[in-house]
């Protein structure tokens, strides 16, 4: 089927371009989501008519578009989902779960706009391309954790972690913990030795004066 293109579609054409596509595509996307016209002869006509016009709104919106994508540049954010050790979600996370983290981050998008390609299924770091106009896509970054921490510890090492990046993280709290209860007896004891050192001279001295 061949239609008019009303806006830039990605690996297919530009405003106003006459493509050929399928005929489900066409029927259950472009034509429904008024990204495309069939391309009969009066719809030709209209679109020369109307092309000036629209041609200018697309151009608003494509500012408005850019605008908004500096706000979103190199943005991460955090999505919590319950994994198993491997790694592996009890579930997923779809285009809504993102598009409503992002939202919350300051920056309103609709689930359209979320190009997923496939839900999430993993924990880590996922690049998601934004789709705020035809012609501006975005890359955020969803980070996937069990919770705020890992999450946290995600974005620093640049990779998902494991249950045993967990323990050694504990461990390693811990003695760091005891390290300085160690250092702090220590101390203690040293002052206290000092001030027994003291006493003993001063009463040995006491003693002399006698």
């Amino acid at each position: 089927m061949e239609v008019i293109l009303m806006e830039r579609i990605e690996k297919l054409g530009q405003m106003g371009d006459v493509v050929s596509v399928k005929p489900g595509y066409a029927r259950n996307f472009l034509l429904p989501q008024k990204k495309a016209l069939r391309a009969t002869k009066g719809n030709l006509a209209r679109f020369e008519q109307e092309r000036a016009q629209l041609e200018a709104d697309n151009l608003k919106r494509r500012e408005e578009a850019e605008r908004v994508s500096k706000d979103l540049e190199g943005l991460t954010v955090t999505v919590i989902r319950q994994a198993g050790e491997s790694g592996q979600l009890y579930g997923s996370v779809n285009s809504r779960d993102v598009a409503e983290a992002v939202t919350a981050s300051g920056v309103t998008v609709a689930r359209r706009q979320i190009d997923l390609g496939a839900v999430i299924k993993t924990l880590g770091l996922h690049p998601v391309r934004v789709q705020l106009h035809p012609e501006v896509v975005v890359t955020v970054t969803a980070n996937v954790a069990r919770s705020d921490e890992e999450a946290k510890a995600q974005l620093e090492s640049g990779r998902v972690v494991t249950a045993e990046d967990l323990r050694q993280a504990e461990e390693a709290a811990e003695a760091e913990l005891e390290a300085v209860v160690d250092a702090v007896e220590h101390e203690e004891a040293e002052e206290a030795a000092s001030e027994s050192g003291e006493a003993e001279s001063a009463e040995s001295e006491e003693t002399k004066q006698d």
